[in-house]
């Protein structure tokens, strides 16, 4: 029996149709995971699940068996300390306890007691059976996990940031024994180090989660099962969010290929129909009325595919130029008011590289990145840029957008001396910003719109250097899927600070990961990169003379791969091309056959329709052979 079923759900706000017939269900052990592009409607459908927010039609039950846990929008216990805090979920074991220290008291001072001795023997059970002897080591173990300090243990909830409450909740959470869990952005504000312990906890996880999340390397590791919210719809899959994609991804084209061939089709038939009739004979107007009936069955199965929505359409051009060495750091080091923050840092990043810097929360990555752009100025050593290197930086706080401006003003001011107003005004199309929602004040933005607009400021800048701190922050997943695009198409030089997992798998050359004592080099992505990590500690622990901080022949191999996916992504653009050229050819066909010089050319005419049905056969062929492309490219990513 699930332990959620939700039927045929639907929520709308005046107008505004959030969504409608919903339904799935959530048995017991389900991982899913639960994307869908901002303001689609997820956090509301999580809201009407906790009970906070009504719904139109539809049905929700929960089973007997269904502990629901969420997260909840504020912390009250302000006052307490963190660890006394989140403690606080075991209430019931903390009361056991204290029943039982009273108990122990009493037999102490009446001796042997029949009635405390039951009462003493069943608080001990009860401890036993319900996790008693190791709440409290969870407890701390869960917060260190997730990043905390053991001095951060004993400091009061109230004085820790938004981001460190929301942790705080987070592990109640977790240790809620509710199992069925409810995530919203889990990982927000969480470094690599804490995801990938939320990562183990949820991969062992016994009970069920549907997560909201928009980092797919995480969905990839934790979940069983996907749902897509989109176009007022939701669409299932068995799978992790990789998995998903790639069924929606083919099915979705095999759709749309099928769809075309057979609106070609239809127009053909008809445009045969039409001819047979202008000829007038009577078998004419039996071979009519044959053809028409079978346009008529291919018109009754015809449904249109679903069309994406308006997404993202950019690129950043580089200016010609640059050094080769276009980043060098030598003996940097940073403190504040006598805090060192990071020492021992150098680097060298060469011209074009993709370069990504990795580490803990606070070993100073930020401050790394500020000292690099020239905002700031190290304590010691020396850093600069290559000759005719220009840098452009992209700040994760968002302060150098003015709050009082439009989105069309804060680029329009920036760059009215270089770029025409229409111009201006294409680029905010294509990030999305079209009609009245140019003049939205920047202070009214959500987060993933304010980051569109500094990401348009960074792409017109045409800087042959990028500096990017978290780039993908409140971006959903279609528009990380854009940033990608477009960053891999750069052609100069990135160092990117990123918790992004699966934005440095697909491309970074280098890797450097930070610790407050300097930086170790690894070349590849982030899988790379976790091979080495673990090549060395094998090595370590071995007592054995250190291996080169990468894999060379791996690195080659992933090169390869890389090269094969793009001969057969070719191989496919080339059947799609041909089949493009062929139908083109086909429909002209077509065309000279509904033409009156060639009604009464039955020769002329029977010449046609044989090239046509040639063509259509042609048509076929690149069909397949198209797919067959399709097919070898799909099994070429799986490798990646």
């Amino acid at each position: 029996m699930p332990l959620l079923a939700v039927n045929e759900l639907k929520k709308s706000y005046v107008t505004r149709v959030l969504f409608e017939d919903i339904s799935f269900e959530v048995e017991p052990g389900d991982h899913i995971g639960f994307i869908g592009v901002n303001g689609c409607g997820k956090s509301t459908l999580f809201a009407i699940l906790e009970g906070r927010e009504s719904y139109d039609s539809g049905m929700i039950a929960f089973s007997r068996e269904a502990v629901l846990g969420s997260m909840q929008q504020t912390v009250t216990e302000e006052r307490a300390s963190l660890y006394d805090y989140v403690l606080g979920v075991f209430d019931g074991l903390l009361k056991a306890e204290r029943e039982l220290d009273e108990v122990n008291r009493a037999l102490e001072e009446r001796g042997a007691d029949e009635a405390l001795i039951e009462k003493q023997h069943h608080l001990n059970e009860k401890l036993e059976n319900e996790g008693g002897l190791t709440f409290r080591a969870r407890t701390r173990s869960t917060l260190l996990g997730l990043g905390f300090t053991e001095d951060e243990l004993k400091k009061e909830v109230s004085l820790f940031s938004g981001g460190q409450r929301n942790k705080a909740q987070l592990a109640r959470l977790l240790l809620s024994g509710a199992n069925l869990l409810l995530l919203d952005e889990p990982t927000n504000h969480l470094d690599i180090k804490a995801i990938e312990w939320l990562e183990d906890f949820l991969r062992d996880y016994r009970g069920a989660f549907i997560v909201i999340s928009h980092d797919r390397y995480f969905l990839d590791k934790v979940t069983n099962r996907t749902i897509e919210l989109k176009d007022l719809k939701l669409y299932k899959s068995k799978g992790n969010y990789s998995r998903h994609m790639e069924l929606r991804s083919t099915a979705r084209e095999l759709e749309m290929r099928r769809y075309r061939r057979a609106v070609k089709e239809i127009k053909r038939i008809e445009g045969m129909v039409e001819q047979q009739r202008r000829w007038g004979q009577e078998h004419n107007f039996v071979t009519a009325f044959h053809k028409q009936k079978a346009a008529d069955r291919i018109k009754e199965t015809l449904v249109e595919p679903e069309r994406d929505p308006a997404s993202i359409h950019f690129h950043f051009n580089a200016k010609e130029g640059g050094g080769n060495d276009a980043v060098v750091a030598k003996g940097l080091s940073k403190s504040f008011s006598g805090h060192e923050v990071f020492r021992n840092v150098d680097m060298l990043v060469k011209k074009g590289e993709k370069v990504f810097i990795l580490g803990d929360n606070g070993c100073g990555k930020t401050t790394l990145l500020n000292i690099l752009s020239g905002r700031m100025r190290p304590t010691s050593g020396v850093s600069y840029l290559g000759a005719h290197t220009e840098a452009a930086y992209y700040e994760q706080t968002m302060t150098s957008l003015d709050l009082e401006n439009t989105v069309l003003n804060e680029v329009w001011d920036k760059y009215f001396n270089t770029i025409s107003h229409k111009d201006i005004r294409n680029a905010l199309a294509a990030f999305l910003f079209r009609g009245d929602e140019v003049e939205k004040k920047i202070g009214l933005l959500s987060g993933g719109e304010k980051a569109r607009v500094q990401l348009l400021k960074l792409m017109l800048t045409r800087a042959n250097l990028l500096l990017l701190d978290e780039p993908t922050n409140h971006l959903d997943i279609p528009s990380r899927e854009a940033l990608e695009n477009a960053l891999d198409e750069y052609d100069g030089t990135m160092l990117v600070v990123t918790h992004d997992r699966y934005l440095v798998n697909r491309l970074a050359d280098r890797i450097f990961h930070m610790t407050a004592d300097g930086m170790t080099e690894y070349v590849g992505g982030y899988d790379d990169y976790l091979e080495a990590v673990k090549a060395l500690s094998a090595a370590s622990a071995a007592g054995e003379a250190k291996p080169i901080s990468a894999n060379a022949q791996e690195y080659k191999e992933k090169k390869q791969l890389q090269s094969d996916i793009t001969k057969a992504r070719t191989a496919a653009s080339r059947a799609e091309k041909s089949i493009s050229e062929t139908e083109s050819e086909l429909e002209a066909v077509t065309r000279k056959l509904e033409s009156p010089a060639y009604a009464s050319d039955y020769v002329k005419a029977g010449e046609l329709s044989k090239k046509a049905d040639e063509l259509q056969k042609k048509l076929d062929s690149l069909y397949s052979e198209w797919e067959e492309a399709e097919a070898r490219l799909a099994g070429l990513l799986e490798k990646q």
